[in-house]
């Protein structure tokens, strides 16, 4: 079957990020300061971030400009093509149209790199030398190395364990492109080492790698500072490029989507997919369903509660309010690394909260079935991540078959799995098992919340 690709110019990229803060009924409460319970100030949170990125982190502007210098390291890539899933909507001898937006092809294989060339730009316009940050299975690891060389930036990444272990050409990518990357827990901070101490076998999170990340920024403030690859306002910020690049798209295909699906770690490519769409609806009155995906082991949305958490398992960053399993909880080592953390993104928690987007948890084996579904008929092997999204899109498709009703499907595809192939291998061999963490399980780490505030 003929792929259908749709496909923007150069000159068609967006120059500016659109901000949903400006358009939220509810603006997200504000971070707070874990010693005062005060909101934090721009100072308080200079000795982690570069200055613009925390200006763009409190911004309240519906559009910033995206400066000429990361346009043009954008243009390598960007703009991503849309592609119609015709191969897939034949094999679910569905009614339902499908189109994916295709990150993938990006340098780093993933949606990463939106917000890592603005994150390295503005900390190299700031004088910063010297970055430090964490990385899941490695997509956002290779993002900020990539940006960080075009600007002369050393990088020093902190890899949860289960994925530097199950993923060395992840690394060896960081590796090539110049970075310093270690394993989390580590014993070259005291973050990890106390890790390590309660659990000497101790397989990591993002929450304790960010831990790491910032304490080894704190140390060196006059020319280190800590870069995020999700969860933060100015991180979804930067990725709307995708989702304006999806409106247009979707536009030259003559649809418009009923719904729209994105896996779901901390918020950044479900966000930069999905708000876009959703200012449709604030604005418009449109009614297009945003749905997040995120693995059953690791529930923060379908089953957290939503109050002020910390980002990180020691408690360096400030209190943020979000949907959260509790800072101390560990996920299990599913192969999607890059949605084993604990919280939600203060925006599309208050979004989720106010019934303006969806979620729903998929179990590891039906998502990597959808993988290789999407592989067999498209022709692009996915990231364990991605077919999360995936696996929601092939539920809709087939729900619309069981109705008998059309439906427009758009989902985004985060990256692909061409340095995943250990997930396929033990899924093909029958060695993945599903796990959904227990009532007790989760009420034990969100219990500990009420010691924060």
């Amino acid at each position: 079957m003929e792929t259908k690709k749709f496909c923007l110019t150069e000159r068609q990229m967006p120059t500016q990020w659109y901000n949903i803060v400006a358009d939220m009924p509810n603006k997200p409460l504000p971070p707070l300061h874990p010693a005062t319970k005060q909101p934090v100030t721009k100072e308080q949170m200079s000795a982690i971030f570069a200055e613009e990125l925390i200006d763009q982190e409190m911004s309240t502007e519906r559009f910033i400009d995206i400066p000429e210098e990361v346009q043009e390291i954008y243009k390598i890539w960007r703009p991503s093509p849309l592609v119609r899933a015709t191969g897939l909507e034949k094999a679910l001898g569905t009614p339902a149209k499908i189109y994916f937006k295709n990150e993938s092809v990006s340098p780093a294989g993933s949606h990463k790199p939106n917000t890592a060339v603005p994150q390295a730009y503005y900390n190299y316009k700031q004088g910063i030398r010297h970055l430090t940050t964490e990385t899941g299975a490695g997509q956002w690891g290779a993002a900020i190395a990539f940006a960080a060389k075009h600007f002369g930036l050393d990088v020093q990444v902190f890899m949860v364990k289960v994925s530097y272990e199950q993923k060395p050409y992840r690394r060896l990518m960081m590796n090539t492109w110049g970075a310093e990357c270690i394993a989390s827990p580590s014993t070259i901070t005291a973050s990890g080492r106390a890790a390590l101490e309660r659990d000497p076998d101790c397989s990591g999170s993002l929450g304790l790698a960010i831990s790491e990340a910032v304490e080894m920024a704190l140390q060196h403030p006059e020319d280190t500072r800590y870069c995020l690859g999700s969860v933060l306002n100015h991180v979804i910020l930067h990725q709307t490029v995708i989702g304006q690049e999806a409106v247009a798209q979707m536009e030259m295909a003559g649809a418009e989507p009923d719904v729209v699906i994105g896996c779901f770690g901390g918020g950044s490519n479900f966000a930069g997919l999905g708000f876009p769409f959703l200012r449709r609806n604030l604005v418009e009155g449109r009614n297009i369903r945003i749905v997040a995906v995120e693995p059953s082991s690791c529930p923060k949305l379908t089953r957290g509660t939503f109050q002020y958490d910390f980002g990180d398992v020691a408690g360096f960053t400030p209190l943020l309010p979000m949907y959260t399993l509790g800072h101390d909880f560990q996920p299990s080592d599913i192969h999607a690394g890059g949605l084993r953390y604990h919280g939600a993104g203060s925006i599309v928690s208050q979004l989720l909260k106010d019934g303006l987007v969806e979620a729903r948890s998929l179990p590891q084996t039906e998502t990597l079935a959808a993988g290789i579904l999407f592989a067999k008929t498209e022709g692009i092997i996915p990231a364990p991540e991605s077919t999360h999204a995936i696996a929601a899109a092939i539920r809709e498709a087939l729900q619309a078959k069981e109705e008998g009703t059309p439906r427009t499907i758009l989902f985004n595809l985060s990256g692909n799995g061409v340095i995943d192939l250990y997930a396929y291998e033990q899924y093909l061999a029958g060695a993945l098992r599903d796990y959904v963490p227990g009532d007790d399980e989760i009420a034990k780490t969100v219990s500990q919340l009420s010691k924060i505030i």
